[in-house]
C-alpha cells in the first residue's frame, strides 16, 4: 500500500462554537486512509500572549505551515474580527481556502464565500473529498 499523503491544514473556528470544531476534528481522525496534521488553535492550547498583537502573531505562526485552511462558515463568522483577520492572512499567505456551510445554512458570509476556493456543505463525504482534492 502506498504511503498516505499527510494533509496539513488549519481549521478556523470560534471557541464559543468549539463543538463544531471538535466534530470536524473527529471526522478527520475517524476517516480511514486519511493522514493529517492539525495546525489549529484549540481553546485547550490557546495562545499565551493575549494582547491583540500577540494573538495575531500566534495565529500567523500557526497558519503559516498549513497548506490549506478550513473555515466553518457559520453566520457568526460575519461578525468576528478574528475570522476576518484570519481570512486576510490566508489570502496574504496564498493558502487554499475551503469554506464549510453548517447544517441548515443557505448563505455563507460574503467574505468567506469570496475568499474560498471551494464551499462545501456540512457533509462528511463532501468535506473529505474537497480536502483530499485541494489540500
Amino acid at each position: 500500500m502506498p504511503t498516505l499523503k499527510t494533509r496539513n491544514f488549519f481549521i478556523s473556528h470560534a471557541w464559543s462554537y468549539e463543538s463544531h470544531y471538535n466534530t470536524l476534528v473527529s471526522l478527520f481522525n475517524e476517516e480511514p486512509n486519511f493522514s493529517w496534521w492539525n495546525y489549529s488553535v484549540p481553546s485547550s492550547d490557546a495562545c499565551h500572549d493575549k494582547t491583540t498583537s500577540g494573538l495575531k502573531s500566534c495565529l500567523t505562526r500557526q497558519i503559516n505551515p498549513a497548506k490549506g485552511i478550513i473555515i466553518l462558515a457559520g453566520m457568526w463568522a460575519a461578525y468576528s474580527g478574528w475570522i476576518e483577520y484570519k481570512i486576510d492572512e490566508y489570502v496574504r499567505l496564498s493558502k487554499t481556502i475551503m469554506g464549510v456551510r453548517p447544517w441548515g445554512q443557505e448563505r455563507p458570509p460574503t467574505k468567506v464565500k469570496n475568499a474560498a476556493n471551494i464551499m462545501v456543505n456540512w457533509n462528511r463525504s463532501s468535506i473529505i473529498y474537497a480536502t483530499r482534492d485541494l489540500i
